[in-house]
């Protein structure tokens, strides 16, 4: 992937989680192609249906956004991460070093989630509420989470609820304006380390 690409969440394809726990809708991965050891940085949404341990991502900064759902709770086997991820919308960010156990707090839900290899890239996640002007990145993706958006910079084309985009090796600016007060989009700016 190079430039801009659109995508809309119901067309990503379901993948199997690296340890069987639960589904991932890739939405990008940088390089392209590169496989779950050896990306730079990867954006997904997964479904989690059932309890079980995370997969441990070796040298990975990671950070997870409830979208639907009663969420979960996240604990480490030492202790130092105890997190009930049961807001939407809200980013929690972890270590993938870390041995992490899932509890449902209810039913399934999905969740919104950024990889980056610690040392070389880093995610700035965002939610937003209001018109926002990002700075450049030379990687990042936008998600119009609920409502719609404007995204300058991308010819005057509307991004939907459950649409959005993703760019790599084009570093661009956004400014986005929501098309109702209620508007929410995830706002994911990869930047080198």
């Amino acid at each position: 992937m190079s430039g801009i690409r659109h995508f809309s969440r119901a067309a990503l394809p379901a993948m199997p989680w690296k340890n069987g726990g639960g589904t991932t809708r890739e939405i990008a991965c940088w390089p392209a192609g590169a496989g779950l050891d050896g990306f730079g940085w990867r954006a997904s949404i997964a479904t989690i249906a059932q309890a079980g341990p995370f997969s441990v991502f070796a040298g990975i900064d990671r950070s997870i956004m409830l979208l639907e759902g009663d969420g979960v709770r996240l604990r480490s086997a030492d202790g130092a991460i105890d997190h009930r991820l049961d807001a939407p919308h809200r980013p929690f960010a972890f270590s993938g070093d870390a041995a992490i156990d899932c509890t449902l707090l209810g039913g399934a839900s999905s969740d919104f989630n950024v990889m980056t290899r610690r040392g070389a890239w880093r995610a700035e996640v965002r939610l937003l509420e209001a018109a926002a002007i990002l700075e450049a990145a030379p990687h990042g993706v936008l998600l119009a989470l609920r409502g719609d958006w404007h995204l300058e910079n991308d010819g005057g084309r509307p991004c939907r609820e459950g649409e959005g985009l993703c760019w790599s090796d084009a570093p661009r600016a956004w400014q986005a304006v929501p098309a109702s007060g209620d508007a929410r989009l995830a706002a994911v700016r990869i930047v080198p380390a």
